[in-house]
């Protein structure tokens, strides 16, 4: 039986509209197919990135924090010798001397000055009792003297010097203007000695 042209026209509009429905429902499932893999292949790499940098950023960590931890060690305590080279032929071969010292005592109220012998002669300059002994401390901006006890007389030693033998004078530092660590001169008569560290 022949079809109208109505009939026709109707049928070849729903052919169309199927053929693209069709279409439109392969696309659609192709591009959630490639959004899909898109995903699936990207989740992997965000997932093991932080992974692979981690450790890569604790390394950088511990290699940068390492190099500050070496200068933590404890420092020696062993001083150099402060007469080395020239200084201590100065003292040995000018005053007859070595073994310069500075020291701290009784609570810091007494600076004490010392030396070896090791040529009388020529140290018998730091032993002359009209020689005035003082230590002058440029830091505390002082200088110190040497105190006179009334039955004992001035705190130093004034024997004729002995090789080998060692003196001392003791200075007053009332106050405790002058600190472990300052630098100090020391002049007794003629003799001058600069740059002593207060032990």
């Amino acid at each position: 039986m022949p079809r109208s042209p109505a009939l026709r026209r109707e049928t070849g509009r729903l052919a169309v509209l199927a053929v693209a429905a069709l279409l439109a429902s392969v696309l659609c499932g192709s591009s959630v197919a490639q959004n899909a893999q898109s995903s699936s292949s990207s989740s992997p790499a965000t997932t093991t990135q932080p992974t692979a940098v981690a450790p890569s950023r604790a390394k950088t960590s511990q290699a940068k924090a390492s190099p500050a931890a070496k200068p933590a060690a404890p420092a020696s305590r062993s001083l150099p010798n402060r007469f080395a080279g020239r200084a201590g032929a100065y003292y040995k071969v000018v005053w007859g001397i070595d073994s310069l010292a500075v020291k701290w005592t009784e609570s810091g109220e007494i600076v004490r000055f010392s030396w070896r012998v090791l040529d009388p002669a020529l140290a018998r300059a730091l032993s002359d009792k009209r020689a005035e002994p003082s230590l002058m401390d440029p830091q505390a901006g002082v200088s110190l003297v040497v105190p006179t006890m009334e039955k004992i007389g001035q705190l130093r030693q004034t024997p004729s010097p002995e090789v080998g033998k060692s003196y001392w004078v003791a200075f007053s530092n009332k106050g405790l203007l002058v600190k472990p660590g300052h630098r100090v001169a020391v002049a007794i008569g003629t003799f001058r000695a600069e740059g002593l560290v207060v032990d």
